[in-house]
């Protein structure tokens, strides 16, 4: 009788103790906030309702009608990215299922109707397994372990996330000075060549002389056609990693 006692209250403890083992996705997006602040600025969010969408969309028109520096880069890849957005709900799905595993089975509720002849008989019956019972303690000791490495992973991915998007800003303003150089060679490779051009036709310039000239004007077209391919490609990755 006292074994049925102590399990029956291990049960009711158990139920509480489970039905406590919910998912809190705004407090681990703080976590993250608060753990790797230098790199969100506490501006992660997971996007569920229309009203965020729209604030992150209003919020993303705002930081494109001006120059983008790197900061604000980081701010509209994380208000615009749908690829941050994934790692949300994949981390949220991560901490569900660590949620799941520290639960036991949800208890089955029976109701009997007996009757032998005038007389009526009721009864109700709540049921668990008494394994999962058992194992409940090691399991919400794992889940608990599984939670905390959903949340270290989701600070990991955000940090890769936002380390991406410095990298592309820096690859994309580095590409466009180059390219405005190698436009400002090519300008002047070009008015060398023209000048040599009217300079032989003139004999004060040589076939060779003029050669020379051609030859630079050739050579700063085509690293400016290298210049404009490499500008392009770096605009194009930091415009993929922003969700443009």
């Amino acid at each position: 009788m006292k074994t049925i006692s102590r399990l029956t209250a291990l049960a009711a403890a158990s139920l509480a103790l489970a039905g406590c083992a919910s998912v809190n996705m705004d407090q681990a997006v703080q976590g993250t906030n608060s753990a790797v602040g230098s790199f969100t600025q506490g501006k992660l969010e997971l996007s569920r309702t229309a009203q965020q969408a729209q604030a992150r969309a209003q919020l993303s028109s705002a930081l494109l009608a001006s120059p983008l520096g790197r900061d604000e880069a980081v701010q509209l890849a994380l208000a615009n990215s749908p690829a941050v957005q994934t790692l949300l709900a994949q981390s949220w799905a991560e901490l569900a299922q660590a949620s799941q595993t520290g639960r036991i089975a949800n208890p089955v509720f029976t109701f009997e109707r007996i009757r032998f002849g005038d007389e009526l008989e009721l009864g109700r019956r709540l049921s668990f397994g008494l394994l999962d019972l058992l194992t409940l303690p090691r399991r919400m000791e794992i889940s608990r372990g599984q939670a905390a490495q959903a949340r270290v992973q989701l600070s990991v991915n955000v940090v890769e996330q936002v380390t991406q998007v410095r990298q592309a800003w820096v690859r994309a303003v580095a590409a466009q000075q180059s390219l405005e150089y190698a436009n400002q060679v090519n300008r002047s490779a070009q008015a060398s060549a023209e000048l040599a051009r009217r300079m032989q036709q003139v004999g004060n310039f040589n076939k060779l002389q003029r050669a020379r000239q051609q030859s630079f004007y050739a050579d700063s077209a085509a690293q400016l056609a290298s210049s404009q391919h490499a500008s392009t490609a770096a605009r194009e990755e930091l415009t993929r990693l922003l969700g443009l």
